[in-house]
């Protein structure tokens, strides 16, 4: 049995394997960093820790070094502690989890798989911010996020397509956090986040790309904490249309309600062409998370804007399965 294990800063989700097969799933919230070793110990206590072979964790940032699924030992550790400064929200509490199940199984092997690591196949000049040397030296460059799941769309879509897998296939993994990935031949080319899960699309709380100057004038306004605070938790949908849910903006339809679905669709549809740019063309669309799953009315909306180029294109609606897709990655080094 295998355990998959993400970690978020209040909580904890765990997901069991039977070869590439699920057979429980479990979480634990409002936890705390701290919490992580007590919420552990009470999942494997209450059959969990039944016959485990292993655990693999969802890791958010592997930095530049870290771009594949790996087993953990106290040097990779180490580096995913030294990505602390690129995802502060998110990797102490991968670490915390990673910590607190070695301290309860010793002798359970452990691996991490990252969320930046399929972007990792990205060109240089799509990953390099146009800064001096000395800050791309220090870690400010664009990584990308979400690849747990677009390596799932691409191995899923490759299962259920006619045709095989797409040679250029557009991705839009669109929930609270949302973002899109031009795929060519199953590896990323191009992506709209960034240095950090900020950058991009209209997301549920989070502004999306913005002008540097803004931000710096966000910055003299509310200090740096507020101006954090206001990017990552009081915009997107819900600075714009009152709530992050977009299940609650369409059931509200109000004015500012619509206007905050108008703009996530734009901004998708805006990002979307340069991806397919990147990728000199397109010859397949994929739509996955809670939004891109479930919301029917979004996705046309999108696929208007794109009609110049996606009328007549394969579109797949693909159930996300980063979990599922951790596991396949660690069975195949197991």
């Amino acid at each position: 049995m295998l355990l998959v294990v993400n970690a978020g800063s209040s909580s904890l989700k765990v997901a069991l394997f039977d070869g590439g097969v699920q057979v429980r799933s479990g979480q634990v919230g409002e936890i705390g960093t701290d919490g992580h070793r007590a919420a552990l110990e009470r999942l494997l206590t209450d059959g969990f820790g039944q016959g485990l072979t292993a655990a693999a964790h969802r890791v958010v940032h592997g930095g530049a070094e870290l771009t594949a699924t790996c087993r953990i030992d106290a040097g990779v550790l180490a580096q995913i502690e030294a990505c602390v400064p690129l995802a502060p929200l998110h990797n102490p509490a991968n670490l915390a989890a990673i910590r607190a199940l070695a301290a309860l199984a010793p002798d359970l092997p452990q691996f991490a798989s990252f969320d930046t690591a399929f972007h990792a196949t990205n060109p240089e000049v799509a990953r390099r911010y146009a800064l001096p040397a000395q800050v791309e030296a220090a870690g400010i460059r664009r990584y990308g996020f979400h690849g747990l799941s677009y390596a799932a769309i691409v191995r899923k879509v490759q299962q259920i397509s006619d045709i095989g897998l797409p040679n250029r296939l557009l991705a839009l993994h669109l929930g609270n956090g949302a973002s899109i990935c031009g795929i060519v031949e199953g590896r990323s080319v191009a992506t709209t986040m960034g240095y950090s899960p900020l950058d991009g699309l209209t997301m549920g709380t989070r502004a999306g790309a913005m002008d540097g100057n803004a931000v710096l004038r966000l910055a003299d306004l509310y200090g740096i904490a507020g101006a954090a605070r206001i990017l990552n938790r009081e915009s997107g949908l819900l600075g714009l249309g009152g709530a992050s849910d977009m299940r609650a903006l369409h059931v509200a339809g109000t004015e500012e309600a619509r206007f905050a679905v108008a703009h996530f669709c734009y901004w998708a549809m805006r990002h979307a062409g340069s991806m397919i740019a990147a990728m000199g063309g397109l010859d397949a669309v994929a739509f996955t998370g809670g939004i891109g799953e479930n919301d029917s009315f979004v996705r046309a909306e999108i696929l208007k804007g794109l009609a110049f180029v996606a009328a007549g294109k394969p579109v797949f609606v693909i159930a996300a399965e980063e979990e599922r897709q951790i596991a396949i990655e660690a069975l195949a080094l197991m």
